[in-house]
């Protein structure tokens, strides 16, 4: 019996070892055969019941054999790539069973990666540096630097440039707004970041129609979810509640304290601006006539028009005003991201709010394992009817909005895929427990805040992607195409092994 590797198109009817480009080691005399008829003498004999391992190296194109879990030594080098497992048989009713690891080997071959893997490490970290140490420091500081900020940790982007003597290229309020946007689409509060992107990066959305439709596809599913503000306002709230997102930025002038204990239920309840109540009527006239806002009215234009944004209150001053004097009684720790934690609730009973998303508040969220045990099932938009009616009319308009981008832009395959998703939902009794629920997770929102994020800084001149990210990416794109040529080593130097 032989036992080794042979390449494509060796003959099958010789055992490994005998013909060029073959490697074996026979059991008979225990010598090893590197493409010849004569052998070499390498190992003991083996026979029936001896389990007899053959392992290559990738890294030094080498190859060893085991018996019964010892290792017998290197038997061949220089192997060239392409190789394949290959058994010979010689005496009729020979029987061999193959374990390609679907078992446990009896050799430990974990042990011996380890230490092939600690040899790769040991090389890289010591990769010559020489003179240059104070300037790769340097770069690695501003790349974290330049990663801090773009994510928004405005108080430890502050902390490290004081430390490390960096400048930071934004400024701080630039960064918190942001920060604001960010929190209000990982919150599901789409509709919010909507507003405030408009309000605080004119234009922006206007220039960007993709992503407004990306926007308001995610702004649909959270209206299923019931986080949204279009579908929240019509839940009854207590006047605690009313204002419960203490980090949320103040973009209408309905926050202000005169309207702060404005309560109402059902399908009569007044009308909600992104989830403020509002006792006075209001007429909506977007420049983008297919997806009215829920805004007070501003100018008005033809549906031809290509202006993408949503109409801004008319009482812009005043919420600016407000913005503003919010932004300096907000403290930095206040608005610091690391903390935050977006739970996925469920309505508690018809008198509560939904929770899906929202921030981690003591009086938002006062579940435990007890309660959420005798939560009832998730509702679609909470179970409001008045709510359900509002998601439905927001269907209807984005598929407006999907024709007119069609009529402009032509047609665009991933807006109808988001689009037939997002309304798939509504095909189901339960969206959360369906083929395409996976949408209403909560951590779908942050490929959605990445891509407005990107967008935003872009607007400013300032890097879509931090270079950190960039020099990552590189790093493990460096890696495949290693693996792809088949440079082993690459196997054992992977990015994530010095992430932490």
């Amino acid at each position: 019996m032989g036992i080794g590797l042979s390449a494509q198109g060796v003959n099958m009817n010789r055992l490994p070892g005998w013909d060029k480009h073959s490697y074996g080691y026979h059991g008979d005399d225990g010598h090893s055969f590197c493409s010849s008829g004569t052998g070499q003498p390498y190992g003991p004999t083996f026979t029936t019941g001896d389990v007899i391992g053959c392992c290559v190296n990738l890294i030094n194109n080498t190859c060893f054999y085991t018996k019964n879990g010892h290792s017998l030594g290197i038997a061949f080098t220089d192997l060239p790539s392409n190789l394949y497992p290959t058994v010979g048989l010689q005496t009729p009713g020979e029987i061999v069973d193959a374990n390609f690891g679907q078992q446990p080997f009896v050799f430990d071959i974990e042990d011996y990666m380890r230490e092939w893997r600690a040899k790769i490490q040991s090389t890289i970290k010591r990769f010559p540096i020489g003179d240059r140490l104070g300037e790769w420091q340097a770069m690695l500081q501003n790349m974290v630097s330049s990663y801090l900020v773009h994510h928004g940790y405005c108080s430890t982007a502050t902390a490290f440039a004081r430390v490390t003597d960096t400048t930071i290229q934004e400024e701080q309020t630039s960064i918190k707004n942001r920060q604001r946007i960010q929190k209000l689409v990982l919150a599901g509060r789409v509709g919010e970041a909507i507003e405030a992107t408009q309000q605080l990066y004119p234009g922006l959305l206007e220039h960007n129609p993709n992503l407004l439709f990306m926007l308001k596809c995610r702004q649909f599913v959270e209206m299923v979810n019931g986080t949204d503000s279009e579908v929240r306002c019509f839940s009854a709230r207590s006047p605690r509640s009313q204002d419960s997102y203490p980090g949320s930025p103040s973009l209408s002038p309905r926050h202000g304290s005169s309207n702060s204990h404005v309560h109402s239920t059902g399908a009569d309840s007044p009308t909600c601006s992104n989830g403020v109540m509002s006792t006075k009527s209001k007429q909506s006239h977007s420049k983008y006539p297919t997806l009215s806002s829920s805004s007070s009215s501003s100018s008005s234009s033809s549906p031809s028009s290509v202006n993408y944004s949503e109409s801004n209150s008319t009482d812009s001053t005043k919420s600016q005003q407000h913005s503003s004097t919010s932004n300096q009684e907000t403290s930095d720790s206040e608005m610091e991201m690391e903390a935050e934690h977006y739970p996925n609730g469920v309505l508690e009973n018809s008198s509560t709010r939904i929770m899906n998303g929202t921030y981690k508040h003591e009086e938002i969220l006062q579940t435990d394992e007890s309660s959420m045990d005798n939560c009832p099932q998730r509702q679609l938009c909470g179970g409001n009817h008045a709510a359900t009616e509002r998601m439905i009319q927001f269907g209807r308009e984005l598929q407006m909005l999907s024709e007119q981008l069609c009529r402009e832009y032509g047609k665009n395959t991933m807006h109808k895929k988001m689009l037939q998703d997002a309304f798939s939902l509504l095909a189901y009794s339960d969206p959360w427990n369906c083929p395409v629920g996976q949408q209403l997770d909560p951590i779908q929102r942050e490929p959605v805040c990445a891509a407005l994020n990107s967008a935003i800084l872009e607007s400013q001149n300032l890097p879509k992607q931090p270079p950190l990210m960039l020099a990552l990416g590189q790093a493990s794109e460096c890696l495949r195409l290693m693996a792809r040529v088949g440079l082993g080593s690459c196997s054992f130097a992977r990015v994530d092994d010095y992430l932490h």
